[in-house]
C-alpha cells in the first residue's frame, strides 16, 4: 500500500513532550510523573496506559460552578506514549517557571501533574466582564501545553510599554503582570459593544512579561446556533451554557 499519508510519520525524541505537528502533541511517560489532560483529548497511545477522572477539591468544584472557570482534566499515567488534541487547534509547548502562568482554562490541553492551579479574579471596571472575568493562575516547575486558533503572537509588556487586547483574543500572560479590565464607553451604554464597532471589553497589562493573543476571538460551540446575546455572554452559549470561556457575571 502506497499513499502520502504515510509521509506523516511519528516524530523521534526523548523529550517529554514533543510536537507531531502543529495540531498534535506526543507526551512520553515513564511510569513515574503522571500528566493531567484536558478529558476527551486523547486521540491514540502505545503501550500501557491508563486514564482516570482527576479528582478535585470540594473548594474547586465549588469555584467552578460559581466562576464557570476550572480544569476538566483526565490523568494520564503508565508507560508508553499518549497523542492529545483537541478540535486541530495549533499546540504550545511552554515551561512554567517561578513567575507563572495566567491563562483561560479553555486554552489549556495538558499540564504536568507536579503544577498548581487556581482560579483568580481579573480586575472589572464596572464588575461585568467579557470573556476574562476569572481565569487559572499556574505555578510551580513543569510545563504546559496550551492551544490557540491560528498562530499567535507574543507581546512584550515593559513598564514603558503597555499592551492592551480583546479579552476574548487573549489566551495566556505573564502572571507578574498587572491587569485591568475595561471598555472604552459609558456605564450608561455598557451593554453596548462600542457602539457599532463590534469591540468590547478589553484587557490592559502593565509591568514586565509577555501577553499571549491569538488571531481570534471566542465563537460559539461547532454546529451551534447562537443568538446576539451571546456576544455578552448571556443566554445558552453564554456563561452558563456551553460557551463556558464568554464569562459575564463574576
Amino acid at each position: 500500500m502506497q499513499s502520502p499519508l504515510f509521509g506523516h510519520t511519528e516524530v523521534q525524541s526523548q523529550d517529554r513532550y514533543v510536537l507531531q505537528n502543529p495540531q498534535l502533541l506526543r507526551v512520553l511517560l515513564g511510569g513515574q510523573d503522571d500528566v493531567l489532560a484536558r478529558k476527551g483529548a486523547m486521540v491514540a497511545y502505545q503501550g500501557l496506559m491508563e486514564f482516570d477522572g482527576e479528582y478535585r477539591s470540594g473548594q474547586q468544584r465549588r469555584r467552578k460552578a460559581r466562576t464557570g472557570e476550572g480544569l476538566e482534566l483526565m490523568r494520564c499515567s503508565g508507560q508508553g506514549t499518549v497523542y492529545l488534541a483537541n478540535l486541530a487547534q495549533y499546540i504550545h509547548i511552554m515551561d512554567v517557571e517561578s513567575e507563572g502562568l495566567t491563562v483561560d482554562s479553555a486554552y489549556v490541553l495538558a499540564l504536568d501533574s507536579s503544577l498548581h492551579w487556581e482560579v483568580i479574579a481579573v480586575d472589572s471596571q464596572f464588575g461585568i466582564s467579557g470573556s476574562g472575568a476569572y481565569n487559572l493562575n499556574i505555578t510551580g516547575h513543569g510545563k504546559v501545553a496550551l492551544m490557540t486558533s491560528g498562530q499567535p503572537l507574543a507581546l512584550q509588556v515593559t513598564p514603558e510599554r503597555y499592551v492592551s487586547a480583546d479579552s476574548d483574543a487573549v489566551v495566556a500572560w505573564s502572571s507578574s503582570l498587572r491587569v485591568q479590565m475595561q471598555a472604552q464607553t459609558s456605564s450608561q451604554s455598557v451593554f453596548r459593544r462600542r457602539g457599532s464597532t463590534g469591540e468590547g471589553w478589553e484587557l490592559n497589562f502593565m509591568g514586565e512579561g509577555f501577553a499571549l493573543v491569538q488571531p481570534s476571538e471566542l465563537l460559539p460551540p461547532q454546529n451551534a446556533a447562537a443568538g446576539p446575546g451571546a456576544q455578552y455572554g448571556m443566554g445558552q452559549h453564554g456563561a452558563r451554557g456551553q460557551n463556558q470561556g464568554n464569562i459575564w457575571t463574576n
